[in-house]
């Protein structure tokens, strides 16, 4: 009886079980750069809004407070968009007639909301509540970064669970006094340290609970 495989079966089945095995591993380098890149995740990347709204303008440059516009973010889960009529508080009097205001004096007129593009968005089974956050001393630039140098809003991390867990098991770094959770240069003192676990005893923040499965999956 003739013999099924020639000499060669057996360098021809290892051959391909390294090809098989290389294949595989560069399929998953490939995945895992690819949901941590920007292109997956947005990180860095300016949104485009339907006006080009300058945080770094409003912000660094007129020093307006994030809840001038952001008004439910110490009381709500979500921190809120602006309304045309909190654009118009100013620009009913200040670049009255500037072309790039058109949508926002457009939308005053025909009194249809303007649809903001969502920069910071999680996905619908995870919760997640700006008024806790502040209550327990993380200020906005902790996950936002530092928008007031930002020209077009853009996100400053990428808000995968990983990243999520790395504060909630250790949040004492990203603690703020109440009066510095606004601002965007806040810096801890030399002694931070101390102040850290005086936050941490003050809000009475309890690291079990923060890492349990069912503080953001409800």
């Amino acid at each position: 009886m003739p013999n099924v495989f020639t000499g060669r079966a057996n360098f021809i089945a290892r051959l391909s079980i390294v090809v098989v095995i290389l294949g595989l591993t560069l399929v998953g380098g490939f995945a895992y750069g690819y949901i941590r890149s920007a292109f997956y995740t947005g990180v860095g990347v300016e949104v485009s809004q339907p006006v080009p709204f300058s945080h770094s303008h409003h912000v660094q440059g007129l020093g307006i407070d994030c809840r001038y516009c952001h008004t439910t973010a110490e009381t709500s889960a979500f921190a809120g968009l602006p309304t045309t009529q909190t654009c118009m508080n100013c620009h009913s009097k200040v670049w009255v007639d500037a072309p790039m205001l058109e949508p926002v004096r457009e939308s005053w007129r025909t009194q249809t909301p303007l649809r903001w593009e969502r920069v910071h968005n999680l996905p619908d089974f995870v919760y997640f509540a700006h008024s806790i956050h502040l209550a327990k001393g993380i200020g906005c630039a902790s996950c936002h970064g530092r928008v007031d140098e930002m020209r077009l809003m853009r996100k400053e991390a990428s808000l995968f669970m990983q990243w999520c867990l790395d504060c909630h098991r250790n949040p004492a770094p990203h603690l703020r006094p109440t009066e510095a959770l606004f601002s965007m240069d806040w810096q801890p003192p030399d002694d931070g340290g101390a102040l850290a676990g005086a936050l941490l005893d003050h809000h009475q923040i309890q690291q079990a609970a923060i890492t349990d499965c069912s503080t953001c999956y409800r």
